[in-house]
């Protein structure tokens, strides 16, 4: 299928200019070497823009972040390609203010200039390919592919190519056995997981493309990821999720005025969700006809949420797009600013989702699972139960917000500060191997079947309704975000929970033992609480692991004893 789309070529305008860019290097590679720095220089702006960006509002990170897709393009590329003559050609443009590589059936560049001139400079010199057998979609996007003329040479160094690909389990659980506590496997684990600044940056620029397409329509409207993708919690190779932003072409509109006035003629739909669907509708087959890279594009508008579901094959990207669906970008502002109150709750985050998939608690299809989103809540939840709490409740964050934080979203008060400075959080020390522990023990007791989750309130409220597990939408209150799950899911949750709780408790054990996972990975390992034997095991279900695993630390022991007393025998013939 990846050659089932065409995309515009970027070619070498003549063969004066490459023989120019053999014999040596153009006085424009001057201007490059200004804007592409050595790596040792680029660690260190990107550890300071890193920290600069630490210190603003989540929604001046997305805009600015935004505003860097724009001046971006996305360029295939031949498998060797000469990097130094790739950007001396496109330093001819403009500015080129970073650029990366990476690998999606085949390799890509993500070149980001300086202005938006440079893109209307570049997409002067692009021209549309010629088509065998078939013929061309003329939409000049921003997905471009490289033509090189003639052989290209095998002594040049090839160009890094960045990973976009999450590590296996097994490898994963390789990594962190080499680390000495558990503190530092969970540390070892974001750091292994969480979307690089690479892997972001490709998500905007998709987002960006998109936008291209959707702008014929609505050229004032916006495209922006939400979820994972910019909530702090997102790892290597999760969907991307995108609203299709329309409210600031209302918000504009709504211009006040004394005397005449003119208004838009427009058409009218029987609901808004009827406009949704009808707008999605478009758009989805507008990317199914015209969108370069976007392949298996699905309508999915009876969903509760109306959606359009494709690949983009350029970037390696799921990618659902919604409309309008402001609530849950809040929601990604929320979890966001928690994650940057304190470092340990993206660790335990990361820990708990990893542990939660390994073990098929959480899973990519929609179904009676829990979510991604409702353990994060429930992570959120954990830690305002602390004494002293780590996290504020959501009420004391809308205590806290000023005049320009004000948000209603449909009658729904969504207001949070946004201003992290203002926050005063308690001295709490806790190591994170003692949260992971306690957080399993926290929710292997909790009494699920009369109480539900509430990070408003920060404590446990009645269940308003019978469902297996009741978490409180943050927002629309009167929304259960995990009504999906039920009580088998649940069971299997609650009874994982205390077998990991209490294998944890044998790390020192299993840590005498070369051979044998311990820590975190421990908790890695198949479980007895897995697959479809959950309800044969419900009158034992408060046994807290598997026999399996007893034996190992009983022979461990025996070991350990043998060892002993092989060394004071040693001791005695000396």
């Amino acid at each position: 299928m990846a050659a089932s789309f065409s995309v515009c070529r970027l070619r070498f305008r003549a063969l004066g200019g490459i023989d120019k860019l053999c014999l040596g290097l153009e006085p424009q590679t001057q201007v490059r070497f200004t804007s592409t720095t050595s790596a040792i220089k680029a660690q260190t702006k990107n550890k300071t823009a890193k920290a600069a960006k630490e210190s603003k509002t989540f929604q001046v990170i997305q805009e600015e972040r935004r505003e860097e897709a724009e001046r971006s393009v996305l360029i295939s590329c031949p498998p060797k390609i000469n990097e130094n003559k790739f950007l001396d050609y496109l330093s001819k443009h403009g500015t080129i203010n970073k650029h990366f590589f990476y690998n999606s059936y085949g390799a890509y560049a993500v070149v980001e200039f300086s202005s938006r001139e440079s893109i209307a400079s570049l997409k002067e010199s692009t021209n549309i390919p010629a088509v065998e057998h078939e013929a061309a979609v003329p939409f000049k996007s921003r997905l471009l592919s490289l033509k090189w003329p003639g052989s290209q040479s095998s002594n040049h160094p090839m160009p890094k190519l960045k990973e976009q690909s999450p590590p296996s389990i097994n490898e994963i659980t390789q990594l962190l056995s080499e680390k000495d506590t558990i503190d530092e496997q969970l540390h070892c684990l974001t750091e292994t997981l969480q979307l690089t600044e690479e892997n972001i940056s490709l998500r905007f620029l998709v987002c960006s493309l998109l936008r291209d397409i959707a702008g014929a329509y609505f050229p004032e409207c916006v495209i922006r990821p939400f979820g994972s993708s910019v909530n702090s919690f997102g790892k290597l190779g999760c969907d991307v999720d995108m609203i299709l932003d329309l409210d600031g072409i209302y918000a504009t509109s709504q211009k006040k005025g004394s005397g005449l006035s003119l208004e838009y003629q427009v058409k009218r739909g029987a609901s808004e969700r009827a406009v949704t669907q009808s707008i999605l509708s478009v758009i989805g087959k507008c990317v199914d006809q015209f969108g370069p890279g976007c392949v298996g594009v699905q309508n999915i508008l009876q969903a509760r949420c109306p959606l359009v579901r494709f690949a983009h094959q350029p970037s390696g990207f799921q990618c659902d797009l919604t409309a309008n669906n402001r609530v849950a970008m809040k929601s990604s502002e929320l979890l966001f600013l928690y994650g940057q109150l304190d470092p340990r709750v993206r660790h335990l985050v990361f820990s708990v989702r990893c542990w939660a998939r390994a073990h098929s608690i959480t899973s990519s299809i929609p179904g009676a699972w829990i979510t991604n989103f409702s353990l994060t809540v429930m992570v959120v939840f954990f830690l305002q139960q602390r004494n002293p709490p780590i996290l504020p409740t959501l009420d004391r964050l809308k205590e806290l917000a000023g005049p320009s934080d004000k948000c209603v979203i449909e009658g729904n008060d969504c207001t949070i500060v946004s201003d992290l400075s203002k926050i005063t959080l308690q001295q709490n020390t806790d190591t994170l191997e003692k949260l992971l522990q306690e957080f399993l023990e926290f929710y292997g007791n909790f009494p699920f079947n009369k109480a539900s989750i509430n990070i408003r309130k920060g404590k446990e409220q009645s269940k308003p309704e019978t469902t297996a597990l009741y978490i409180q939408n943050p927002f629309e209150t009167t929304l259960n975000i995990s009504k999906n799950v039920n009580a088998t899911q649940l069971e299997r949750f609650v009874a994982l929970c205390r077998e990991s709780a209490w294998l944890l408790q044998q790390k020192e054990i299993l840590k005498q033992s070369s051979d044998s996972p311990w820590g975190f990975t421990a908790l890695l390992l198949p479980s007895v609480t897995s697959g479809a034997g959950v309800k044969s095991r419900r009158k034992r279900k408060l046994e807290p692991a598997s026999s399996r695993i007893k034996n190992l630390l009983d022979s461990l022991k025996i070991k350990g004893g043998e060892t002993v007393a092989k060394k004071g025998s040693a001791n005695t013939r000396r």
